[in-house]
């Protein structure tokens, strides 16, 4: 999952890597459209792999937050509308999902990303977010 879901930099959702081609990637929306399109080498793609969240400690790897949501959650999307929600009613929602949360490097807008993304992969059936072994070293 880590490798094939993509966030693309300016552009909304996520996207999961379909093909490779000489120039860039190929692309496929993760909504209703499923358009797929292509990914450029300027373009600013990262992988969810790649992406971790600040922590008082050390940075948590933003699949473990995501299965932390799915736990939290129940495997369903969030009871939380992050459109409408405050920043201190995410700030509370999030301190759940991840308590050492950095209260003064993660912003509102993070957050809302994040459970935009977790409604996102949810809704299209990807709800195996971390790595079997990552799993059982967490055991």
């Amino acid at each position: 999952m880590k490798e094939t879901i993509l966030a693309i930099a300016g552009k909304p959702g996520l996207y999961k890597l379909v093909s490779r081609s000489k120039n860039g990637l190929i692309v496929e929306a993760l909504d209703s459209t499923h358009r797929r399109q292509p990914a450029f080498a300027t373009d600013r793609i990262t992988s969810l792999g790649d992406i971790a969240m600040f922590t008082d400690t050390d940075d948590v790897p933003l699949t473990r937050v995501l299965e932390n949501m799915k736990d939290l959650e129940q495997g369903k999307p969030t009871a939380i509308n992050y459109k409408k929600a405050t920043g201190d009613e995410l700030r509370e929602y999030f301190a759940k999902v991840l308590p050492t949360y950095d209260r003064e490097r993660v912003q509102n807008s993070h957050i809302k990303k994040l459970i935009q993304w977790y409604n996102i992969l949810v809704e299209n059936g990807v709800n195996d977010f971390e790595d079997p072994e990552a799993k059982e070293e967490k055991e």
